[in-house]
C-alpha cells in the first residue's frame, strides 16, 4: 500500500512539475521530468527535449550578458544524474542520447582572475566557447566540461576535465582530459592511443 501511493505521489508531482515546465520554458518536451531543481535561471532559454530524465539537484543558468541571448538545449533521450551544474552565456547543447552520471560541470563560460585588485566573484564572466555534447556520449561521474565539444558516441571518463574539443569515438580521461581510445571501425575494436 505504501508503495502505490509513493507511485501516486510521484506521478502527481512529475505530472504537475511537467505543466509548470511547460509553461515556463522555451520548450518542455512529452515524457520528460525534471526531479526536484535546485536552480533554475533564465527557463526562457532552455529547450528540453522529449523523453528526458533529470534527476534532483539540478542547477541550470542560461544567462543573457551583452546582447547575446543564450541558448540551453538538452535533446531527446538524455539521462542526467543528480547536481548537474549548466551554465549557457552564449551556447550548450546536449544532442539526444546523452547519458550524464552525478555531479557533473558544464560551462561555456569562466569568470574573469586578470584583475588580482578585485576579487574573482566580482570579475566579469567571459565567453570561453560553445559545449556541444554530441550523440550518444557518455559523461562519467565528476566530470567538468568548459568550453569545449565533445564527438558522438565518446566517452569521458569519471574525474575528467576537458577544455579541448575531443573527437567522435574516443575515450578520454584526465586533468586536463587527453583521449587515451579511438574507435577503430576497420578492426571494429578500441584501440589504445599512446
Amino acid at each position: 500500500m505504501y508503495e502505490l501511493m509513493l507511485k501516486v505521489k510521484r506521478k502527481i508531482a512529475t505530472l504537475l512539475s511537467s505543466f509548470i515546465f511547460r509553461v515556463s520554458f522555451k520548450n518542455f518536451g512529452t515524457k520528460s521530468s525534471i526531479f526536484k531543481p535546485d536552480i533554475l535561471q533564465g527557463v526562457k532559454y532552455i529547450e528540453v527535449g522529449d523523453r528526458v530524465v533529470i534527476q534532483p539537484g539540478l542547477w541550470a543558468l542560461a544567462l543573457k550578458i551583452d546582447n547575446n541571448e543564450p541558448i540551453l538545449n538538452i535533446g531527446n533521450n538524455v539521462y542526467i544524474g543528480r547536481f548537474l551544474h549548466i551554465v549557457s552565456v552564449r551556447r550548450v547543447v546536449i544532442e539526444k542520447d546523452v547519458l550524464i552520471a552525478d555531479k557533473v560541470y558544464i560551462s561555456d563560460n569562466l569568470h574573469e582572475y586578470k584583475d588580482i585588485h578585485i576579487p574573482v566573484s566580482q570579475q566579469p564572466v567571459v565567453f570561453k566557447g560553445d559545449v556541444v555534447i554530441k550523440e550518444g556520449v557518455w559523461i562519467g561521474e565528476n566530470v567538468s566540461i568548459i568550453g569545449a565539444c565533445i564527438g558522438r558516441n565518446s566517452v569521458v571518463a569519471a574525474n575528467s576535465v576537458v577544455t579541448k574539443d575531443i573527437p567522435d569515438y574516443s575515450v578520454c580521461a584526465g586533468v586536463p582530459a587527453k583521449v587515451i581510445k579511438k574507435y577503430c571501425f576497420e578492426r571494429n575494436e578500441w584501440i589504445s592511443v599512446s
